[in-house]
């Protein structure tokens, strides 16, 4: 039985994708437009590869239909978590997220989409978009009809290390110059408010959401100043973010430690440093999922990682 599960990333190509997961990770990248590396993921539209010999040929979310034994004999119909890591060569639409009854209800059963963000690296002068300023939705569309952007978003500045909760209905926009972790629930569902007026590679315009982006927005949500991480540290584990989908922990390895594994399963995101993780040789761009049937992960090395778990 295996103490871990190495899965092959899936990339995914964008029009504002870049080459840093390749100069950063020694990733083998499609293209220098790659946006997205989905590490951990049983979606549809990017099921990782399992890579352990005992499970050749099964994709996660085959795993997950075929041996709910290593994922606690939980319920659900599919694998509930997705970390990838997304490369911004260029800015993100401007876009927001349903949340699960949303989804479920106009997503053709979707789950909804829950995310946060690590700032893994980014440019001296970057920014980020979280949150807005329209008490309502008649506000919304009217600072959105009138292009006032500036009046509308809440832009700040970012910094390596930095972290950001996203809930479903909080507008967002990843921008230029940004390499960020991204827990999320296991989601492909993004309403674009605005995208620059870019054209895709077959000259068109990108797809709008505006109707759907103005019912699910939350008009009440407060937004952040930055994105500076405050919760304290605690035997070399930071909580970053616990909710109802995931619970997310920076975790320093300096020398040999031990994380109790006594969830479903535990996602693992070497972010920086090298070691090993349950005696598998890992550095920074690995990811790992934990079973159910492994009691403890065993971590030895200089490193920091990104674990989460439900």
């Amino acid at each position: 039985m295996a103490d871990i599960i190495e899965l092959k990333p899936v990339f995914h190509e964008k029009i504002w994708g870049g080459s840093r997961m390749r100069d950063a990770y020694g990733y083998d990248i499609p293209s220098d437009k790659t946006g997205e590396c989905w590490a951990i993921s049983a979606h549809p539209n990017g099921d990782c590869p399992v890579l352990n010999p005992e499970f050749e040929g099964m994709t996660l979310s085959q795993l997950w239909d075929q041996r709910r034994d290593l994922f606690g004999d939980i319920e659900g119909d599919r694998f509930p978590l997705l970390i990838k890591i997304i490369d911004a060569a260029g800015d993100l639409s401007i876009q927001v997220h349903p949340d699960d009854a949303y989804a479920a209800e106009h997503e053709n059963d979707s789950l909804g989409k829950r995310e946060c963000w690590y700032v893994l690296d980014c440019d001296a002068d970057a920014t980020i978009i979280v949150g807005q300023r329209a008490a309502s939705r008649d506000e919304f569309a009217k600072l959105v009809d009138e292009g006032r952007w500036g009046d509308l978003l809440n832009e700040i500045p970012i910094h390596k290390g930095d972290f950001f909760q996203i809930d479903p209905g909080c507008v967002h926009a990843i921008k230029a110059g940004t390499l960020i972790l991204e827990t999320q629930q296991s989601s492909d569902i993004t309403y674009r408010v605005y995208d620059y007026d870019r054209l895709d590679d077959e000259g068109n315009p990108r797809p709008l959401h505006l109707q759907q982006s103005l019912d699910v927005i939350d008009y009440q949500a407060t937004s952040p100043k930055s994105g500076t991480i405050t919760a304290s540290e605690s035997n070399g584990v930071t909580v970053l973010e616990s909710n109802d989908n995931y619970t997310v922990e920076l975790v320093r390895v300096e020398g040999e430690r031990e994380l109790e594994q006594c969830w479903p399963f535990m996602c693992v995101s070497v972010i920086d440093g090298e070691g090993t993780v349950c005696g598998v040789s890992v550095k920074a761009g690995s990811h790992l999922l934990v079973p159910s049937t492994t009691a403890a992960v065993e971590l030895s090395g200089i490193m920091q990682l990104v674990t989460s778990h439900l």
